[in-house]
């Protein structure tokens, strides 16, 4: 489980095609001093295992239904800065809201403007999604826990602060980009208890 509160941004450095998979490599933190081999690490709001690790990298795998969600290709994610986040441990203060690390989409940015100290961002998501999202609700957008301002048809408004700005890689994102998408598993989990009892 994650917070939504990024650590650190890194480059990937490298990107190697597997069987139905892909290996990736991104520049490791300074600060994630910490870190062991199988630990999870939201990548962009993307919960991926630690294969391997140095001084200068860390190394992951990405599965074929991440391929899928991501709809991924390498020669646009490599040098591609990512949103890192280790993962919680218990005890930990939850500055943002609990995240699993496990994005359901991708969504459309439709608006990216900054205004004064705000960046305001509008992003068109799938219709899977629209049920877990609501005004004044938490949704997460590369792994950045952030409060819905407000949601009209299948848009989903967020105003970003500068400290936002300044720890994410949100800040450089334009119209027509791709996001990931995590809407809260919390509405995720009673709509589902809801199903079944309805059963």
């Amino acid at each position: 489980m994650f917070s939504g509160i990024v650590e650190s941004v890194m480059p990937i450095i490298s990107s190697k095609e597997l069987h139905n998979a892909y290996r990736i490599e991104i520049k490791k933190p300074s600060e994630f001093n910490d870190i062991k081999l199988g630990d999870s690490i939201a990548c962009d709001g993307v919960c991926l295992t630690v294969e391997a690790f140095d001084e200068v990298t860390m190394t992951f795998a990405l599965a074929a239904e991440t391929i899928q969600v991501l709809q991924w290709n390498p020669q646009t994610w490599l040098g591609k800065k990512v949103n890192l986040e280790r993962s919680l441990r218990f005890g930990d203060r939850i500055h943002g809201h609990l995240v699993t690390g496990h994005v359901d989409s991708l969504g459309k940015v439709t608006r990216a403007e900054l205004l004064g100290e705000s960046f305001f961002l509008d992003v068109k998501v799938a219709e899977t999604v629209l049920p877990f999202v609501w005004k004044k609700g938490s949704v997460t957008l590369n792994g950045v826990s952030l409060t819905v301002n407000a949601l009209e048809g299948d848009i989903v408004s967020v105003c970003l602060i500068p400290e936002t700005l300044k720890r994410t890689n949100l800040g450089d994102l334009k119209p027509g980009s791709m996001i990931n998408v995590e809407p809260d598993y919390m509405a995720r989990a009673i709509q589902r208890s809801l199903e079944v009892r309805k059963d």
